[in-house]
C-alpha cells in the first residue's frame, strides 16, 4: 500500500522521502474528476505544507462544479490568513492566526461533518496537530448540506482549476483525502517523544471510495501514473501540469521533507528533512521557485533561512542567470544597502575580486558569468570559506564563519540567481566532510534533543487563575528555582522568588524597593511548580496570572571564584544561574558558576533601595549597563567583561544582592540587539530556534521593555504584552504586534518604541525548540 516514501524505521521514526516544490510563475498544479459522487458530507484532508510566497492567496485544496458552479476551497488568503469557504457562500471561516513562516513545514488537517447537530463541529480545522479555534469570520454549513468535495467534478491541488488561477506557491507533500470519515490529526500525525514537537506518522485506516493518498515520491516522469501516483490503493490518480523533474534548477521533486533522516554524501538532493531556502521575511528582494530563485535590486541583500551553525562543514552552490554584477557568501543579517558594505561579511564578486568587512575590490579569483556555478565551502571549525568556480577552487579566505548567513547581492545592478543548498543534486559534489544546509545535518542541540533535555525543562511558561486562598500552581514540568509573576488582568507590582534567597523572599522588577517577605507569598517550591498564599501579586481571586519559570540547581552552594565569595544555584546546560553575594563598597569579581562568558547579568540590591542593573557587553562590545525597573537609555559601566567564571560589580555600599545570569546556549537560548525600520514589515531577528519567550528593550533611547510568551499568545500576530518596567495589566493591540517563528521573531508594528528607524534593541529569548526540530508557526 505504501511506497519507498513511507517506510517505518527501526527507531519509530516516519520518512517521507520526497515533496512537490509549486512555483506559481509555472502555473503549476494537480487535478483529478472522481468518477462518481461519493460522500460529500463526511471527509478529511491532511497535508504538509511549505510556504514560498507570502501575501498571495494561493489555494491548497478544492472541488468545483465548472467554472461558475459550486465549490469548496482551501487557500492562504493575501493576508496570509487560512481561508476556508464554498458552495454560494454558504459557510466561510477565516482564521484570525495568520501564517507566515516560509523557514518550516505546516501540518494542515481540515475534518468535515455536516451531519452534525452542533454547527461548529461540522468544519475544524487542525495546524500542527492543534485545533484552530478563533476566526475573524464563522459561518458553518447548514445540517447535512452536501460540499462539492467528493462530486464528480474537478478537485485541484495547488489552484483553483477552472481558470486556472490563484496558484499556491512552496511545497506540498503526504497529502490524503479521506472520504466518509471526520477525523483528527492523531490519523496523520503524533508528538515525538524525544523532542516533543508534532510529526508525521502512517496512516492506518480506510479511504473510502475517492480517497487517497499522494506523497510524490515516485519522480520519473511526470504523469498521472508517476508524480501523481495515488499509493492508497484506490487507484485514484492525479494529473500533474506544469512540474519538472528534470534535473537542474527546474526538478520541482525534491527532497526538502517535513522528516529529517539520512546520511549527507555530498552530492546533494539525498539526506532528507528542512531545508534552508532565500527567506522573503529577512530580505528585500523578490523569490520565486520555492525561495530558491531570487532577484537582488539595488541596494538589497537576499538572506538565507539558515545561519551557519557554529560548528561544522556546510556547502551550497549559486547561478548567476542574468548579466549584471552579483555578491555572495556569508554575511551578517542586513536586508537593506548593498551587501558589500556589510561590515560582518565575506565575499566573492562576479568581477573576481573579494569583499571583506565592508573593505572592497580586493583581488581574490578569477572573473565569473551568467551560468558559471559557484560552490561556497564554509568551514565554521576552521574558520575559513572557500568559493570555487565551476568547481575550481579560488582559495581560501580566513574569517568569522557561525553566526552569518548566506546572503546574495548585487553591486549596482538588479541580478538574477538561482541558489541550492542540496535540496536537488549539487552540480558538483561538495568537498569531503561538506554538508548540505538541511535541518538533519544540524548540529544535535544541548537542549531539546531528548526527553529530559526538551526546552520545556528549563524555561517554561504557565497560566493560572487566582483563588485568593493558598494555591498550588502546576504544569511548569520541573522544580523551579526562579519564579516571575505578573498578575494579566490588574495593575499589580511584579513578583520574584528564587531558590537561592528563599520562599516568602520577593523582589519587584517595577520597584527598585529592597527585598520584602511576603508570608502570602510564594510559600514553597514544588517538583512541578510553586505553592503560593493570598497575595493579591500572586493569588487575587479570579484574577488571571502569567508566570514565567527558570530552572537552576536549587538552593545553591558556596563559589570562591571571585573576589567576593557568593553562592551559585547554576544550571550549565541551559546558561542560567543564580547568585547571591554581599557586596563591599569597591568593584569586585563575583563567581557566577556558569563555566561560560555570560551575555548578560542582572543585579538586584537585596536590602537597599536601587535599580535593577542589567550589564552587557553585546550591544557595541564594551559593557553597557541599563535598569530593568526603568525606561533610560543604556550607558556605559566601567566594568570589565564577565569571564567564563566571574564577573565584576560595585553597588558603592556593602550590601546584599542577588544576580541572574544569563549565557548563550545554541538553539535554547539568544541574546543579541536588531536595528529597528519603523515599518509593520520588522527586521527579522535569527535566534536558531522557536521562541517560546522574548524581552527587548530599545538601549539608544528612552523605551519600555517588552515581554512576549507564546502561552498568552499561542498563534501568530503575539498582541499581549507586559512591560517589566510597569505594574500595568496586558495590554493587546496591533500597534504592538511581533510574529514569533521557528527560527526567530519579527516586529511587526513601526511602534518607535521597538521598531524606530534606526534604533539599536537588546533582546533576550528563550526556546520552545530548535530550530532542528521546529514546525513553522
Amino acid at each position: 500500500m505504501f511506497s519507498s516514501n513511507t517506510t517505518q524505521v527501526s527507531d519509530g521514526g516516519y520518512q517521507i522521502s520526497r515533496s512537490l516544490r509549486f512555483n506559481s510563475a509555472d502555473s503549476a498544479y494537480l487535478n483529478r474528476t472522481p468518477a462518481s459522487t461519493t460522500n460529500r458530507q463526511i471527509w478529511t484532508w491532511s497535508g504538509w505544507v511549505k510556504r514560498g510566497k507570502l501575501g498571495v492567496y494561493g489555494r491548497v485544496f478544492q472541488a468545483r462544479e465548472g467554472s461558475t458552479g459550486n465549490q469548496f476551497f482551501l487557500r492562504f488568503n493575501n493576508t496570509d490568513t487560512i481561508f476556508v469557504t464554498g458552495d454560494s457562500g454558504s459557510y466561510t471561516l477565516e482564521t484570525t492566526q495568520v501564517f507566515r513562516d516560509p523557514s518550516a513545514w505546516y501540518h494542515i488537517v481540515f475534518a468535515c461533518d455536516t451531519t452534525q447537530a452542533t454547527s461548529s463541529n461540522r468544519f475544524k480545522l487542525y495546524v500542527n496537530g492543534s485545533q484552530v479555534t478563533a476566526f475573524g469570520t464563522a459561518t458553518y454549513p447548514s445540517q447535512n448540506l452536501n460540499t462539492t468535495v467528493n462530486s464528480a467534478f474537478p478537485h485541484g491541488l495547488g489552484a483553483e482549476t477552472s481558470g486556472p488561477s490563484e496558484f499556491f506557491d512552496g511545497y506540498i507533500t503526504e497529502t490524503y483525502l479521506i472520504d466518509g470519515s471526520q477525523l483528527t490529526p492523531s490519523s496523520f500525525g503524533e508528538t515525538n517523544a524525544q523532542t516533543g514537537v508534532w510529526q508525521p506518522k502512517a496512516y492506518s485506516g480506510s479511504y473510502g471510495t475517492n480517497g487517497f493518498y499522494l506523497n510524490f515520491s515516485d519522480n520519473s516522469n511526470t504523469t498521472a501514473a508517476t508524480l501523481g501516483k495515488d499509493y492508497s490503493g484506490n487507484g485514484n490518480n492525479w494529473t500533474p501540469n506544469n512540474f519538472s523533474v528534470t534535473a537542474g534548477a527546474g526538478n520541482d521533486s525534491l527532497v526538502d521533507s517535513p522528516t529529517s533522516y539520512g546520511t549527507d554524501t555530498g552530492v546533494g538532493g539525498t539526506v532528507r528533512g528542512n531545508y534552508c531556502t532565500l527567506s522573503p521575511i529577512s530580505s528585500g528582494g523578490t523569490m520565486s521557485n520555492g525561495n530558491l530563485d531570487g532577484v537582488s535590486p539595488v541596494d538589497t541583500a537576499n538572506n538565507a533561512t539558515f545561519a551557519i551553525p557554529a560548528s561544522g562543514k556546510w556547502y551550497f552552490e549559486a547561478v548567476m542567470t542574468n548579466a549584471g554584477i552579483f555578491n555572495l557568501g556569508l554575511a551578517a543579517y542586513r536586508p537593506l544597502g548593498h551587501i558589500y558594505n556589510n561590515t560582518n561579511s565575506v565575499l566573492y564578486s562576479s568581477s573576481g575580486k573579494k569583499n571583506v568587512d565592508n573593505v572592497l575590490d580586493q583581488n581574490y579569483g578569477a572573473s565569473f558569468t551568467t551560468g558559471d556555478i559557484i560552490g561556497v565551502a564554509c568551514d565554521a571549525d576552521a574558520g575559513t570559506i572557500t568559493f570555487y568556480k565551476n568547481n575550481t577552487s579560488q582559495g581560501a579566505l580566513t574569517h568569522q564563519i557561525g553566526g552569518l548567513f548566506p546572503s546574495f547581492g548585487n553591486g549596482g545592478t538588479s541580478t538574477n540567481y538561482t541558489v541550492n543548498f542540496g535540496q536537488r543534486p549539487f552540480a558538483y559534489t561538495a568537498p569531503s566532510g561538506f554538508k548540505a544546509l538541511c535541518t538533519q545535518n544540524l548540529p544535535t542541540p544541548a537542549v531539546g534533543a531528548t526527553t529530559a533535555t526538551q526546552a520545556g525543562k528549563y524555561f517554561n511558561t504557565v497560566l493560572y487563575t487566582g483563588t485568593g486562598s493558598s494555591l498550588g500552581v502546576t504544569g511548569v514540568g520541573f522544580q523551579p528555582d526562579w519564579v516571575w509573576a505578573k498578575s494579566r488582568s490588574a495593575a499589580t507590582d511584579h513578583a520574584l522568588y528564587d531558590a537561592v534567597r528563599g520562599v516568602q523572599k520577593q523582589i519587584e522588577t517595577n520597584q527598585s524597593g529592597a527585598e520584602t517577605t511576603e508570608t502570602t507569598g510564594l510559600t514553597a517550591f514544588g517538583s512541578d511548580g510553586f505553592t503560593t498564599g493570598a497575595l493579591a501579586q500572586m493569588n487575587t481571586s479570579s484574577a488571571t496570572y502569567v508566570a514565567w519559570n527558570w530552572k537552576a540547581n536549587g538552593s545553591g552552594s558556596s563559589n570562591t571564584a571571585g573576589q567576593i565569595t557568593s553562592t551559585v544555584s547554576a544550571n550549565t546546560t541551559s546558561g542560567f544561574s543564580v547568585v547571591t553575594f554581599t557586596a563591599d563598597g569597591t568593584t569586585k569579581t563575583v563567581g557566577h558558576g556558569l563555566g561560560v562568558k555570560p551575555s548578560l547579568v542582572i543585579v538586584k540590591g537585596r536590602n537597599s533601595v536601587g535599580s535593577w542593573i542589567t550589564m552587557t557587553d553585546i550591544i557595541n562590545g564594551s559593557m553597557q549597563y541599563g535598569a530593568l525597573n526603568s525606561t533610560a537609555a543604556f550607558a556605559s559601566i566601567g566594568y570589565s567583561a564577565p569571564t567564563s567564571t566571574v564577573f565584576q560589580y560595585n553597588d558603592n555600599n556593602a550590601n546584599t544582592q542577588v544576580a541572574y545570569c544569563f549565557a548563550e546556549i545554541a538553539g535554547y537560548s539568544k541574546f543579541g540587539t536588531y536595528t529597528g525600520n519603523s515599518s509593520t514589515n520588522g527586521p527579522f531577528v535569527y535566534t536558531g530556534f522557536r521562541p517560546a519567550f522574548v524581552l527587548f528593550k530599545r538601549t539608544d533611547a528612552t523605551s519600555e521593555w517588552w515581554m512576549y510568551d507564546t502561552k498568552r499568545s499561542p498563534s501568530n500576530e503575539i498582541q499581549i504584552i507586559l512591560w517589566p518596567n510597569l505594574s500595568d495589566a496586558e495590554a493587546t493591540g496591533a500597534s504592538i504586534a511581533i510574529d514569533i517563528l521557528s527560527n526567530g521573531f519579527k516586529p511587526r508594528s513601526s511602534n518607535a518604541t521597538f521598531n524606530g528607524t534606526g534604533g539599536t534593541y537588546i533582546f533576550m529569548a528563550f526556546a520552545e525548540s530548535p530550530q532542528k526540530f521546529s514546525l513553522a508557526r
